[in-house]
């Protein structure tokens, strides 16, 4: 007993980062989130084919063309990507926005968990697309504030083109604006505190990005509702008519045309700068031992 006071126990050592991963690890992981209806919880992650018009295979074809499968692995989440008008008469027979936003995020998490224990020493490129932003967006935070799938380390960087919870601000935590830059928020932030049947806003993400607000970027065009709300313009008080605003926007001409919507002097549209931006990551990253 005499011998054992005064001693303060040791904490344990945290794991040792393993020098190398299977052979068959990719050097990089990409997750591509598509946007509503444009995506469907049988597709394939590595052929989606459920919307053959899908926004983010302008940026995920090109990624796939352009690398070898052991420098980048493709991985498009496959979930319901619906968003059911729940005032509508009949029922429109459509997934809730809640549940289609949950299965997106959960199966995205799943993955990178699933990943991260089984290759390492792999980075990974996030990016979406409307609903697909918002997940993708979602779970950067939660890597962002430690509480994620994978370390914040292993993130290279986050894109996401009309984020539903964008915020436009600047400072701490804010993702990087590219191209004009709209006064209005995203319409998860404009109807913040509604919650009627199947839809839930849940406004600003609390702390932003976090520790990856320094590599993740954010592209909204002017006049998309999705990011580019008026605060005042969708009301909790008139729910419904605010409801019908927000599915009529998923569909608009402004939010659907972002394969040419240009964000800078050159001519760039939003899903050529986001290939642009993915490649020039995969072509800097880590070149992981593999065994």
């Amino acid at each position: 007993m005499l011998a054992g006071c005064g001693r303060t126990p040791k904490p344990p050592k945290p794991p040792e980062q393993p020098t190398s991963q299977p052979a068959w690890c990719p050097d990089v992981q990409m997750i591509s989130v598509p946007g509503t209806w444009e995506s469907g919880s049988g597709d394939d992650p590595y052929n989606p084919s459920a919307n053959p018009a899908s926004l983010m295979l302008n940026v995920s074809r090109p990624i796939q063309q352009r690398f070898p499968s052991e420098r980048v692995d493709v991985y498009t989440v496959p979930y319901v990507a619906q968003f059911s008008n729940p005032v509508a008469i009949p029922p429109d027979g459509q997934q809730s926005y809640n549940n289609s936003r949950s299965e997106g995020t959960e199966r995205m998490i799943d993955f990178m968990a699933l990943r991260a224990k089984d290759c390492p020493l792999t980075t990974y490129v996030l990016a979406g697309f409307s609903q697909g932003a918002v997940i993708a967006g979602d779970v950067a935070s939660m890597i962002g504030a430690d509480k994620g799938p994978v370390a914040a380390k292993s993130v290279l960087g986050v894109a996401l083109i009309a984020d539903g919870r964008r915020t436009g601000d600047t400072g701490a935590g804010e993702a990087t604006q590219i191209g004009p830059v709209p006064g209005g928020v995203g319409a998860e932030i404009a109807l913040t505190g509604v919650k009627v049947p199947g839809i839930t806003m849940t406004g600003a993400r609390p702390g932003g990005f976090g520790s990856l607000a320094d590599r993740t970027f954010s592209i909204c065009a002017p006049s998309d509702l999705i990011c580019d709300s008026p605060r005042q313009a969708l009301s909790p008080v008139n729910f419904v008519g605010s409801v019908l605003t927000l599915v009529r926007a998923v569909g608009n001409p402004v939010h659907a045309l972002y394969n040419g919507f240009v964000v800078d002097g050159n001519g760039t549209t939003s899903t050529a700068w986001m290939a642009a931006w993915a490649a020039d990551l995969i072509e800097a990253a880590p070149h992981p031992a593999h065994s």
